[in-house]
């Protein structure tokens, strides 16, 4: 009796902890009782010890006497239901410790056991632990398999948890894949699902500023990380201020924050230390370079000397850590590191890297691979590299990486031919949907209506062209009259007093960061600045509409320059002279100045 009281009280109090969001304290209970309770022969106990302790064991961490706990236990139930929890946290225990292999074992025991309970939110918990032991760099298609598994079994099954699981993993494998329907469709039900849980809406905040971030926003870091803080607390999640500290890392890295680049990367460097966490050290190493601390970075660099690389677990880290490595290597010139972070690397080009469970976009492999081949003397790699990537960044929107690649230049090689004429300019189709652009080293971007425009006038300079014709392609255009004006001054009017509303409106979403919002009412701004610019020509005067003419000249206005903006975004000189030179309006032309000549490759 003396025993089962003594027992019953470290539980409850490591239940009152955990809840609390004490995770070392909890964990500290739950041994303690899991220990008498083993001495005692209390197996019930033991096993609801075990488990507790278990819930709060953080990720990336060393799992301690854990393992030893969760096995003499699997060892002795007799019980379907039992031997699957206690199956899938061994598995899970043995994932996070960077131990896949020894874990898969465990959850295919852990899979089979409820699949004989025949419990929905049973077999999904076990399907987690099995995801979790198959998240290295080989077992995409099997994540693929398993992730699909899981989301069948969610589908019908109302706890919030077992659905947060399947999003989570639906996300996982699509931000992987880089499949932006999927992602965006993940994300939205993980932002619902928050509605009903704190711990998923902790999740969604996380995840939303992972997808801002690829995108190239700062703007929400702030709010969705007071979010994802608050929603941690509420939920009670221990291990949550990790997930926190890198959004906070992640959003200083693009925003150009050096001071919390610093904090970042020191108490990024501190917990690599004492926990021996590969990944961590190399995050860190990574940050240092954001921050401008090379010398910082070098220093966590030379660590990865030797036969560090090579003897890396094939886990869940392994692409993140070598990503990061081969970025700081690169920022430091370290050629030793530079060359085995590659070779490793190389076979897996064109992968998308993400911190374990999309917390943060790391870039492509194709980007690291790209300056890595450039350094090693290999140019064509470099080049065709550097292209996939900028092609994969422009398809996904990640405009800071895209950004980031364009102004990194190939370096001429001691051999190479002299350096291309800065008046020579490209302006042609390429295979890939994609277009070489710019003055002297020509980028790829992809292909935008207004560039094939621009192509035409600049075959002709000082020719006009009717914009009738750019937009026909040179084909046969029947002309057709106007019909009246688009609309008329009242609701033009009333347009404009609307645009109003929506700017207050707009500005009021942005600074609550209320994500449902913004996008409905940027969908209505832009449609009535759209419907305002259509009804409204030169100095103010309502157009006609039906005019065949007049839709031309919108559209080739419009195109060409989104075409000139775009071109700016890597070469603003060559932008800027196109702004000057090219005039558009129901005729269209390319009037360079003489003594401004420019030789354009466009074929």
């Amino acid at each position: 009796m003396i025993h089962a009281s003594a027992v019953r009280d470290l539980l409850d109090r490591a239940d009152g902890a955990r809840a609390a969001g004490r995770g070392v304290t909890a964990g500290s209970l739950y041994y303690e009782a899991a220990n008498l309770c083993r001495i005692e022969g209390d197996l019930e106990g033991w096993t609801e010890a075990a488990l507790g302790a278990a819930s709060v064991h953080q990720f990336g961490t060393d799992p301690g006497q854990l393992p030893a706990h969760l096995h003499d236990i699997l060892t002795r139930s007799l019980d379907d239901t039992t031997s699957a929890r206690v199956a899938a946290a061994l598995a899970r225990c043995w994932a996070y410790a960077g131990h896949p292999t020894r874990a898969l074992q465990f959850a295919e025991r852990a899979v089979a056991h409820a699949h004989r309970v025949g419990d929905a939110a049973l077999t999904a918990d076990c399907l987690d632990a099995a995801l979790a032991t198959r998240w290295g760099p080989d077992d995409l298609e099997a994540r693929r398999s398993l992730a699909a598994q899981l989301d069948e079994v969610a589908a019908h099954v109302l706890d919030p948890e077992t659905r947060l699981k399947s999003h989570l993993w639906g996300l996982q494998v699509a931000c992987e894949a880089l499949d932006l329907p999927a992602i965006h469709r993940q994300m939205r039900a993980l932002e619902r699902l928050g509605e009903e849980s704190p711990r998923a809406q902790f999740f969604a905040a996380s995840r939303r500023l992972m997808l801002d971030l690829l995108r190239g926003r700062t703007d929400t870091a702030a709010h969705l990380t007071s979010v994802a803080a608050e929603a941690a607390s509420r939920a009670s999640l221990a291990d949550a201020w990790m997930v926190l500290k890198v959004m906070e890392s992640a959003s200083a890295a693009q925003s150009g924050d050096t001071a919390a680049c610093a904090a970042g990367a020191a108490a990024a460097e501190a917990f690599a230390l004492a926990e021996g966490v590969t990944a961590v050290s190399a995050e860190s190493a990574y940050l240092w370079v954001r921050a401008g601390r090379l010398d910082r970075a070098q220093a966590l660099v030379h660590t990865f000397h030797g036969p560090v690389l090579d003897a890396l677990p094939r886990d869940v880290n392994w692409l993140l850590t070598l990503q990061c490595v081969l970025e700081a290597a690169l920022a430091v010139d370290d050629r030793e590191v530079i060359g085995t972070a590659s070779r490793l690397l190389t076979p897996y080009h064109g992968r998308a890297v993400m911190n374990a469970g999309a917390v943060v976009f790391h870039g492509v492999t194709d980007d690291t691979l790209a300056r890595a081949a450039a350094v090693l003397g290999d140019p064509d790699t470099a080049g065709r590299l550097r292209a996939q990537a900028l092609s994969t960044y422009e398809r996904i929107g990640a405009s800071w990486w895209r950004d980031r690649l364009e102004s990194w230049r190939l370096p001429m090689m001691p051999d190479a031919a002299e350096a291309p004429d800065p008046r020579r300019a490209h302006l042609r189709p390429c295979p890939g949907g994609l277009w070489q652009v710019g003055s002297g080293d020509a980028v790829p971007l992809r292909a935008l209506r207004g560039f094939g425009y621009l192509r035409e006038l600049l075959r002709r300079p000082g020719q006009p062209v009717a914009a009738l014709d750019l937009a026909g392609g040179g084909s046969g255009v029947v002309v057709e009259s106007g019909l009246g004006e688009v609309i008329d001054k009242q609701a033009l009017d009333a347009y404009r007093q609307r645009l109003a509303e929506l700017d207050h409106e707009l500005a009021e979403a942005e600074e609550w960061a209320d994500l449902g919002r913004l996008d409905s009412v940027r969908d209505e701004r832009d449609a009535l600045a759209h419907e305002v610019a259509r009804a409204v020509g030169w100095k103010g005067r309502l157009r006609t509409t039906g005019s065949s003419n007049e839709r031309a000249r919108v559209a080739v206005q419009k195109a060409i320059a989104t075409a000139v903006d775009r071109i700016a975004t890597i070469d603003e000189p060559l932008a800027r002279h196109l702004k000057t030179c090219v005039h558009t309006g129901l005729s269209c032309s390319y009037e360079p100045d003489p003594s401004d000549t420019w030789d354009w490759v466009l074929d």
